[in-house]
């Protein structure tokens, strides 16, 4: 019934944007010229207020969006209704009153404008999904019939599911925000993987802390450098967990490891004597077996190439806040060869829980730049991949969950830290470690 209504709602005011719109040429056929006034006022108020529906969102940005995205609805149908009636009166006021035709043109043009431009605006400065790439794309396409209309209808349906997602996922965490369902027995660590960093400048989780927060964890950051050897960068993580163990007062941490980081989780716990301080360590999308691919690279590329590319990203990452990055000594350990001989020595610890996550893209185009590219390259050396990281590649303790998609797209080695920010079909990122920081509390830790 509520959806009837909101379909009954939006064509009233389309009729009445059109109305608007065809003032001068109905004035002079078939409606009273006093009908003006309040249907110039109908208009005004749907520009304000377009939809009762937008006002129970609960925030205020996806009410602003949703209510450009109804603007654009309206927009569509009363500029097509608007068209064919254009069309349908040149035969009418041709040739004698041909002047009224196109006042009434004019008119179409500046209203319809008016409501467009007014839904758009809202929409590009409120949804976040729509992201770049769209917003260039209906840049781009306004200017050409059929396509324009394709890529508009394109950014409303990424708008509109955002403002329904969003909206859920704020009432699904507001519904149990008592239950603290997050609330683990020891609090989290959140470790990045190589060439990120989670302090200064960048988010490398994504949202994902914030609705673990929302959810009753206690969330701390690996804050290390982002391009280490597994040695080095294990012995910043020993002394990051020695910090938090010290200064808030807990017996140990709980480890999430992305990528290399869960290598150098790993390293920590067994060589450096974490075993002490770490409960649990979930790696999620961690080459535990290495990578094929960057042994060839390592081999075939020249000296030369390399010592430059390891020289830029070296300094962008000094730049970005890194006191002494190595690119070559992060990638020499991710070869498969050295974690081979990296998996014999250092074991598991029986004290701490051990258990991995990995995904894998389902086509290449699935993946945002470079793991697009990547993509290929690495299924040639080392079969179905995340973009980074092969699927045999992942498995590591006593239980491990694989992920993908049940259409083409399947989910990155960015999509698994919520890298860009994108609400995927089949696949809530942000539920998902709910669900696993959830399943420690569950069992103790």
């Amino acid at each position: 019934m509520n959806q009837i209504k909101k379909y009954a709602v939006r064509m009233i005011f389309s009729i009445i944007i059109f109305l608007t719109a065809n003032i001068p040429i109905l004035t002079v056929s078939y409606i009273q010229p006093w009908w003006s006034l309040p249907l110039i006022i109908g208009f005004l108020l749907i520009n304000i207020i377009p939809s009762a529906y937008s006002r129970r969102l609960p925030q205020k940005r996806l009410r602003i969006c949703a209510e450009g995205c109804e603007l654009l609805i309206l927009f569509l149908i009363s500029a097509a209704a608007s068209v064919v009636f254009l069309l349908m009166m040149i035969p009418v006021l041709f040739p004698s009153d041909k002047m009224t035709w196109f006042i009434g043109l004019m008119t179409v043009i500046l209203a319809e404008a008016a409501v467009f431009w007014n839904g758009i605006i809202r929409v590009y400065c409120t949804s976040a999904q729509i992201g770049v790439k769209w917003r260039a794309i209906g840049i781009i396409c306004g200017w050409i019939p059929i396509a324009n209309l394709l890529a508009l209808s394109k950014i409303i349906r990424l708008a509109w599911n955002e403002t329904e997602f969003e909206a859920y996922r704020i009432r699904l965490n507001e519904s149990r925000r008592e239950e603290e369902i997050c609330n683990t027995k020891y609090p989290i660590l959140m470790v990045h993987g190589v060439f990120f960093r989670d302090f200064k400048y960048f988010n490398y989780w994504g949202r994902i802390p914030k609705e673990l927060e929302q959810n009753g964890a206690r969330i701390y950051y690996g804050n290390h450098q982002s391009a280490s050897s597994v040695k080095d960068s294990a012995r910043e993580l020993s002394e990051r967990i020695r910090q938090i163990v010290r200064e808030e007062g807990v017996e140990k941490v709980n480890v999430i490891a992305h990528s290399k980081g869960g290598l150098d989780c790993r390293y920590a716990i067994r060589m450096l004597g974490m075993d002490s301080y770490v409960a649990t360590l979930t790696t999620v999308n961690t080459p535990h077996r290495g990578c094929v691919f960057a042994d060839y690279l390592l081999t075939k590329v020249p000296q030369a190439l390399k010592e430059k590319v390891a020289e830029g990203y070296n300094a962008t990452l000094r730049k970005m806040g890194d006191e002494n990055p190595d690119f070559i000594a992060a990638v020499s350990d991710l070869r498969a060869s050295v974690c081979r001989e990296f998996n014999e020595y250092v074991l598991d610890c029986p004290d701490v829980y051990y258990q991995s996550v990995g995904s894998k893209l389902n086509v290449a185009s699935s993946g945002r730049f470079p793991l697009n590219f990547s993509y290929q390259l690495v299924k040639y050396f080392d079969g179905a991949n995340d973009g980074l990281v092969a699927e045999n590649s992942f498995p590591w303790g006593e239980n491990f969950t694989f992920l993908t998609t049940k259409g083409r797209r399947g989910i990155s080695h960015g999509d698994m830290i919520d890298l860009n920010r994108e609400n995927i079909s089949d696949f809530d990122v942000r539920e998902f470690y709910i669900g696993l920081v959830s399943g420690l509390k569950k069992m103790g830790y």
